[in-house]
């Protein structure tokens, strides 16, 4: 290189920040109890994509334990903390928030984001979160995506995204007030109307 009069140069390393730092993380409060003695106890959210022919939505959702159903849903074609801000506010406004409501997700950055952090504790909910990298922590609202995709997103072609939010509304619709569970042999509406 030096006969040639050319100088190598030397790429300066790139600081990386390690996300989890500056995160909110939390406990794994709910500990794979899965039970729950009345509802607005134990809710879980996830969020989980659907393919369409426009590309990928994201679908967030808060399943209360109790009865198995889904209290709030959310759609969007960006995967962003607002998303799911966006699914507790619907989920606040339909339904009766207590002191020992716990809301159990796994460490995706929409749940350790300072955002989702503010809000939580505004509306008096106490997260929980599934240890690093466990899917089976947060199964039963990995148990409902299965649901739906077996039942409802397997079964169409999707093309846009109006397509895919009016089948999903559609199929929660279903699951919460006409689909009967094995365990109860009622609907999630049944079950959450029973006197306590």
């Amino acid at each position: 290189m030096n006969q040639y009069g050319l100088l190598a140069e030397i790429r300066r390393s790139k600081k990386y920040k390690r996300m989890g730092e500056h995160l909110h993380k939390y406990s794994n409060l709910l500990n794979r109890d899965f039970h729950a003695e009345a509802i607005n106890q134990k809710w879980v959210t996830d969020i989980s994509y659907i393919h369409t022919g426009q590309g990928i939505i994201y679908l967030s959702i808060i399943r209360d334990l109790f009865d198995g159903s889904i209290v709030a849903h959310k759609m969007s074609t960006t995967q962003t903390v607002n998303l799911v801000l966006n699914t507790i506010k619907e989920a606040k406004q339909k339904e009766r928030v207590t002191p020992e409501l716990q809301l159990h997700s796994d460490q995706g950055f929409q749940y350790t984001s300072t955002g989702y952090f503010n809000l939580t504790k505004e509306y008096g909910i106490t997260p929980s979160m599934s240890r690093r990298g466990n899917c089976y922590d947060n199964a039963m609202a990995e148990n409902f995506f299965g649901i739906l995709k077996a039942e409802c997103i397997h079964r169409h072609r999707i093309k846009t995204f109006d397509e895919a939010r009016q089948i999903i509304d559609e199929y929660i619709y279903f699951y919460n007030f006409e689909r009967i569970q094995l365990k109860t042999r009622l609907t999630p509406y049944e079950k959450r109307c029973q006197p306590a």
